[in-house]
């Protein structure tokens, strides 16, 4: 029997909890890269030849054709290495295939990692730190984005590199707000607002609006007033050991959601956010919360239909001083592929950043540049002219005040936290629960669950 490398521990420890996927999650689209098999075997490059460097990714459909031209530019830009992208499916898939790969040398050089996958994979031990190629090639990073950097860096260190980066913003159909007698050019702020506008909102057929089930929103609600989802400073001065979901800021948030479902003026469409994204382009609900990365795509389809605004996600009126949280992905270097291969992984990586080939992501794809500069770039200066709404995205991103708690929360077992998060929600929704009542429960099952993944870890 092959003994089990002890660097895949963690990795069968957490990887039946990555059952959800994550903020503006990769896609189960298919691009013209196949999935690999788990055991397939690399070849040393023969003298003269370009290193390969294999990345398993999680983006498909459109995003893997971008994808696709990002990795034909950087092949065609050296003559050092070639970078060979492999679509793995969604983020859990991606990870499952990867943890399948670690007990031997099939896995690849660089894999991308939706972001509430980064406590767990620093846990491995089986990834090297880009702090590393950073410090000895000494790259300026302030030249990326302050907010999205925030989140990947722990204890001063970078560990991955931000790739693909969005936070939620409200939408809501200008047409219907002018019907209702609401100016088309203020949306609401605050919770209290939103409740009020939905109520004005509700009638002919048309309901104020609809949020999904999602706990992503439930964790970027946390952030916008201050609060930590996880004690131990959103488990970020240390290994967080204690759910804070079921606090003030939680409780509040669902007393809020769940009077509005009552009121009959918010629709419960359940979890899909593709559900809630529908109704909005139908003209069925007249405001939603969605990711920056949706928003291309919903003004492209409200065309003709109906005018598109966008706001700052809303909070309660008397809310500490918080922000969002990014959403999202970053790339990971394998610690089992050659030098070469990671040397490599790590000059594809600063290809990436250059301000060209983001101000090119952003156009193609609707993530945030994390490199500052993409913003002086005629392609994304365009690009703002004729999606105008996507400047409020950007400015929420940069009035975020960096706090351990728009940093966002870390611990190894987020999936399965937002797994339980999600049936508390649906539960205080669907009368079963008091808000309170849910988020307890929710909140005593996650700390177990912590508590077993740090007992584990730290074996």
């Amino acid at each position: 029997m092959r003994r089990l490398n002890k660097k895949a521990i963690p990795f069968l420890v957490l990887a039946t909890t990555m059952l959800m996927t994550s903020a503006c999650g990769g896609t189960t689209g298919t691009n013209s890269n196949a999935a690999a098999p788990a055991g397939e075997t690399k070849e040393a490059p023969k003298a003269g030849e370009p290193v390969k460097i294999i990345w398993w990714h999680a983006m498909g459909g459109e995003l893997g054709k971008a994808v696709d031209k990002l990795v034909a530019d950087f092949n065609a830009s050296q003559k050092n290495y070639v970078v060979e992208p492999v679509f793995q499916g969604s983020y859990d898939e991606n990870l499952n295939k990867l943890k399948a790969s670690l007990d031997s040398n099939s896995g690849p050089t660089m894999v991308q990692m939706y972001e509430i996958g980064d406590r767990f994979m620093i846990d491995t031990k089986a990834i090297t730190p880009v702090q590393k190629f950073i410090d000895a090639d000494k790259y300026d990073l302030s030249q990326l984005e302050e907010n999205i950097l925030n989140y990947y860096t722990y204890d001063g260190k970078l560990y991955s590199m931000p790739f693909n980066t969005s936070n939620p913003i409200l939408y809501y159909n200008k047409d219907l707000f002018k019907a209702a007698g609401l100016d088309p050019e203020k949306p609401p702020a605050t919770y209290e607002e939103m409740a009020d506008y939905a109520k004005k909102l509700t009638k002919d057929n048309v309901a104020g609006g609809s949020i999904a089930i999602y706990a992503w929103l439930m964790e970027q609600f946390f952030a916008n007033q201050g609060a930590e989802l996880v004690n131990n400073g959103n488990g970020r001065t240390s290994p967080a050991t204690e759910s804070l979901v079921s606090s003030e800021a939680g409780v509040k948030t669902l007393t809020w959601w769940k009077q509005m479902v009552d009121d009959k003026t918010m629709l419960n469409l359940g979890r899909k956010s593709d559900d809630t994204k529908k109704a909005f382009l139908a003209g069925q609900i007249a405001m939603t919360l969605d990711s920056t990365a949706s928003l291309r795509g919903i003004v492209s389809s409200a065309e003709g239909k109906f005018q598109v605004g966008t706001g700052f996600l809303p909070k309660p009126a008397d809310a500490k001083e918080g922000g969002v949280i990014i959403g999202g992905a970053s790339n990971y270097i394998l610690s089992n592929r050659p030098e070469a291969e990671q040397k490599g992984a790590w000059e594809f990586m600063k290809f990436l950043a250059d301000p060209k080939q983001q101000a090119y992501w952003n156009v193609n794809t609707g993530y945030f540049p994390i490199t500052k500069k993409a913003y002086d770039e005629r392609l994304v200066k365009d690009n703002m002219t004729k999606y105008p709404q996507f400047k409020t995205a950007v400015d929420q991103l940069h009035q975020s005040k960096p706090s351990k708690a728009t940093q966002g929360a870390v611990m190894g077992v987020f999936p399965e936290a937002r797994q339980l998060t999600e049936t508390a929600i649906e539960e205080v929704l669907n009368g079963k629960k008091s808000p309170k009542d849910a988020l307890d429960g929710a909140a005593k099952e996650i700390t177990a669950k912590i508590a077993q993944y740090n007992k584990t870890v730290s074996k």
